[in-house]
């Protein structure tokens, strides 16, 4: 009875044991913030592909001639055929997407002002650059 008790501690042990080991891995790998990346991707994405059928292409179908222009095709022969109406149309597609979510990141995402460049000065006996408060030359180690 003692061997199967100290069996089921080990594994319960081992159990434990993989059940933190699993959670230092979601953790330490970002694994977490990768999947709510994920899902506020898809989102994004869902947003974006509204405002493009929604919004844009309505407004595009009235420069473009009128008809199913997606639907024009080069025929080969027989059923064959090079479907040019639909890759233009895809091709437009990607390009107001990516050109909307330029506009939604350039909206949202502010880059930082760049970090003024360190004061300089050079050194009266090596002309090397050094900063503004270094009392010593790193070059010839002249005190400036």
């Amino acid at each position: 009875m003692a061997a199967i008790t100290e069996g089921v501690a080990r594994k319960s042990a081992g159990a434990r044991g993989f059940a933190r080991e699993f959670q230092e891995f979601l953790l330490k790998q970002n694994v977490v913030a990768l999947a709510v990346g994920v899902v506020i991707g898809a989102a994004v994405g869902k947003v974006v592909s509204g405002v493009v059928d929604d919004v844009i292409m309505p407004i595009v179908g009235l420069v473009l001639p009128a008809g199913d222009w997606r639907q024009a095709k080069l025929a080969l022969g027989g059923n064959n055929a090079i479907l040019y109406g639909d890759l233009v149309g895809r091709l437009l597609d990607f390009a107001i997407v990516a050109l909307v979510v330029f506009l939604i990141l350039r909206a949202l995402v502010r880059r930082p002002a760049p970090a003024p460049a360190p004061a300089m000065k050079g050194c009266q006996f090596c002309l090397e650059t050094i900063p503004a408060a270094a009392t010593r030359c790193r070059a010839c180690g002249s005190t400036v």
